[in-house]
């Protein structure tokens, strides 16, 4: 009997030992998560994106894995959102399209809200970026985890902008922001809202005229190859935001979280890093391998029209006291 109730005690321990191992396999189980963004795999997104993945999984062993999917193949900014806002989606890169979640961060959307990189850092980075994150993350159940820098947004063309007379029945693509639409038709141009991925064949149909962006997102868009001009007006200051679906952020373990959030910050400052350094080499191979024109006008008269639709935009969306703080913020 002695004999037996051992062996009993024997199967039984060796039961638990086997149901503890596989408790403990499940709790080191690899998950797999999905990032998503609009640009090709030669943007210096796809590039921070891929910093991001490599410290995720090598913070966690392996044990997080991420997923990217450039192109669009997730879907536009709007389906981005809406993906990370039911949870379809795990993390993005996107920017203007959080404005239709929350009319704080449209703010930041303003053409010449930010004359340099300075301004612009001071806000996002600072007490009213924070604000505006918060807004964004109670109205969407996005987290913003990252403001990523982006450079300044130049206009691309088939012939010199150099003073705003140059802009008069232009049809320029613009993101479907109504900021940018009501500033650029302020400045004289005919904005026209399209998404990304129609740009290269509007350009090349002459469906559109000109279109603006940050240099190196022209040179991701292989804009170059169907335009002759960029003149650098400079008219935004910028960011992409490195989100993350709140469902699942809250989802994961403390662990996990402290992983995600270290990651972000290590490929937030390496991205920035690459958008200093790259900016000018890109748009020098532009004009070396493609001829591109570069055209250097004086931003001031752009400024002077841009600024008059600021107040009326921020009054349209119950934001005039936030324009205020930023501006007072800036010294205006």
């Amino acid at each position: 009997m002695k004999k037996l109730a051992l062996i009993g005690l024997s199967a039984l321990f060796a039961a638990m030992a086997v149901s503890l191992s596989g408790c403990g396999e499940k709790e080191e189980e690899t998950i797999t998560l999905k990032l998503g963004h609009i640009q090709s795999e030669q943007d210096l997104w796809h590039v921070g994106s891929l910093k991001f993945k490599e410290e995720v999984e090598k913070l966690s062993n392996g044990k997080i894995k991420i997923e990217i999917f450039p192109n669009s193949t997730l879907g536009g900014d709007r389906d981005l959102a809406e993906g990370m806002k039911m949870g379809t989606v795990d993390f993005a890169l996107i920017a203007g399209v959080l404005g239709n979640f929350d009319k704080s961060i449209s703010i930041l959307e303003l053409p010449y809200l930010f004359r340099t990189h300075d301004e612009y850092t001071k806000i996002v980075d600072g007490a009213i970026g924070q604000e505006i994150s918060q807004n964004v993350l109670k109205s969407s159940g996005i987290r913003i985890l990252n403001w990523w820098d982006r450079g300044p947004r130049h206009t691309t063309a088939n012939k010199p902008i150099n003073t705003p007379e140059d802009l008069i029945g232009l049809k320029i693509r613009v993101p479907e922001i109504p900021a940018m639409v009501d500033t650029w038709k302020a400045m004289g141009a005919t904005p026209t809202p399209m998404a990304w991925s129609e740009v290269y064949t509007g350009l090349q149909q002459h469906t559109i005229d000109a279109q603006e962006n940050p240099i190196p997102f022209i040179y991701g868009g292989r804009i170059q190859e169907v335009q002759t001009h960029i003149s650098l007006t400079a008219h935004k200051y910028e960011y992409v935001t490195l989100a993350m679906s709140d469902k699942k952020f809250q989802g994961l373990s403390k662990e996990q979280q402290d992983i995600i959030v270290k990651a972000a910050k290590t490929a937030t400052d390496y991205e920035n890093n690459l958008v200093v350094t790259e900016t000018e080499k890109l748009l020098n191979e532009m004009v070396e391998k493609n001829g591109l024109i570069v055209v250097k006008p004086n931003i001031e008269p752009f400024a002077e029209l841009a600024v008059k639709a600021h107040m009326p935009y921020a009054q349209s969306i119950g934001m005039e006291d936030l324009l205020n703080r930023i501006n007072k913020e800036l010294g205006r």
